[in-house]
Parts: structure tokens; C-alpha cells; sequence
């Protein structure tokens, strides 16, 4: 039984994977972590998660939590990343991080941290979303360059970050399979951009509601659209991808990982 420690456990990622790892097995909870503000201070894991007791108490420390820890994952908030990496490097415990908007510091801390414990970047833990960078990345390879590539997303009104990780990881994606460098190429917001520029990949985003998630991305041509895509309609796709590439990275070797690793396995 592998013995995990959630980071952000409060939040709508970690209550799903609370309650999907109480179904799926393999896995249990040894530690929680949200917020030093945070009103669910104090409260059981499960309880917060609307389950059964689990005797595992939502605490605002994580280096306390290590030494029983085989993996951590951490579903919280970019600010937060950059210790938790260093926490988890000290102490020698594999790290999924599935908190999106992750900006340079933090790349760069993960960069650092991967040279002592195994880390696994993941932006969206859904395995389908996995397969869809795989298709979007071949795709652009495989077309000529007169198809024009955008890329919409749509997320609940509450998400931070826009566009999404996931979102940018398909233009990473599809940058990668033309052989562009994703910055050079990236039009992020089409606001008085003018008429568009070859070789670009635009980005449109929708929030409303409690959409969970909506990913496409759209190869137009003259006469043709080639539209590759990805529909969440229940954050629990999420969270079982989260549980299984825990359970996978769970005793690997220092380095760096993505959901694609795990996907091939």
C-alpha cells in the first residue's frame, strides 16, 4: 500500500482524489495539507471530502509529514510549488504536481529538484488528454504549415489561470511537431492583434459556470478543419489519473516525468 501526502487538499482536485482513492485502492492517505488561512485547518480528510472519518487531519505542514510519506502530491496553488519541491527534495520523496499556471521560478525549482527525487509535471492528469497531446503533436507534423492552429479552452468561473496548463501544453505540443519554438508562435489573446500571421498558434478561452474542463484544437485549411479535442464532464477523469501516476512514480528514480511516461507504461 503506497503512502501518499495530499498538498491542497481542500481544493476541488483534492477532495476528488480523496474520494476516488477511497474506490481505486493501492493508495492511502498519510498526511493532508492545505493553507496556513485555510477554514478546513483541523478537519479529517475524509469528513472534508463528504466521506467517512479517514483519522488523517488536514495540517498546514508538510515537512513533518515526509518521513511517512512515499509520494506527495500537490494540488494547490503555483506559489506553493517551490517549497513543496524543496521540501520534497530534502527529504528524498517523489513528487506529482498537478497545480496549473506554474511560471519559471517554479520550472526551474522542479529542474533543480528532479536531480535527487523523482518529479512528474502534469498540467492535466487525464490520461485521454495525455493521448490528445500525442495525436496534436503528430498532427502537426504531419500537415503542411498553410494549416492555421488554435487552440480553445473552456474552464468554471473559478480557475486562475488563462489559458489553461492544459491548453498550453497542446501549443507546446503542436509547436513542438512543426520544430517552432512554442514562444515564437504563441498568440495568446487575439485582442486588436490584426489579421493573422502565418505559422501562428492562437488561443481562445471561455469561463463560465462549472464547466471542468473543454480542450480543442482546430488545423484549418482552405476547404477543410481538422478538429482533435477533449471533454471533462467529471473532475473524478482527473483524479484518477492523479492516483495512478502516483502509485507509478511512487520508488522511481530522480528525474524528470510527464503523464505521457506514465501512459506508456
Amino acid at each position: 500500500m503506497i503512502r501518499a501526502v495530499l498538498v491542497g487538499a481542500a481544493g476541488r482536485m483534492g477532495r476528488a482524489i480523496t474520494v476516488a482513492a477511497q474506490s481505486e485502492g493501492g493508495l492511502r492517505f498519510t498526511g493532508a495539507v492545505d493553507a496556513a488561512r485555510s477554514a478546513a485547518l483541523g478537519t479529517d480528510l475524509g469528513v472534508h471530502a463528504g466521506l467517512a472519518p479517514l483519522g488523517v487531519s488536514i495540517g498546514s505542514e508538510l515537512a513533518p509529514l515526509l518521513p511517512c510519506a512515499d509520494v506527495v502530491m500537490d494540488f494547490s496553488q503555483p506559489a506553493v510549488v517551490g517549497e513543496t519541491l524543496g521540501r520534497c527534495a530534502a527529504a528524498r520523496v517523489p513528487l506529482l504536481v498537478g497545480t496549473t499556471g506554474l511560471g519559471t521560478e517554479q520550472l526551474l525549482a522542479a529542474e533543480q529538484a528532479a536531480r535527487s527525487i523523482a518529479v512528474l509535471i502534469a498540467p492535466n492528469t487525464s490520461l485521454g488528454v495525455t493521448l490528445l497531446l500525442e495525436l496534436v503533436r503528430r498532427a502537426a507534423a504531419a500537415l503542411p504549415t498553410d494549416y492555421d492552429i488554435e487552440i480553445f479552452e473552456a474552464h468554471h468561473r473559478e480557475k486562475k489561470d488563462a489559458p489553461s496548463g492544459t491548453a498550453l501544453a497542446l501549443g507546446r505540443a503542436a509547436a513542438q511537431g512543426r520544430g517552432r519554438d512554442f514562444d515564437d508562435v504563441a498568440v495568446r489573446s487575439r485582442s486588436g492583434s490584426g489579421p493573422r500571421q502565418p505559422g501562428e498558434i492562437g488561443f481562445a478561452v471561455q469561463r463560465a459556470g462549472d464547466i471542468v474542463g473543454e480542450h480543442s484544437v482546430t488545423f484549418a485549411a482552405a476547404g477543410e478543419r481538422l478538429v482533435l479535442g477533449h471533454v471533462a464532464t467529471d473532475r473524478a477523469v482527473f483524479a484518477r489519473g492523479a492516483l495512478a501516476a502516483a502509485r507509478w512514480l511512487a520508488g522511481r528514480h530522480a528525474g524528470r516525468y510527464t503523464m505521457a511516461d506514465v501512459l506508456s507504461s
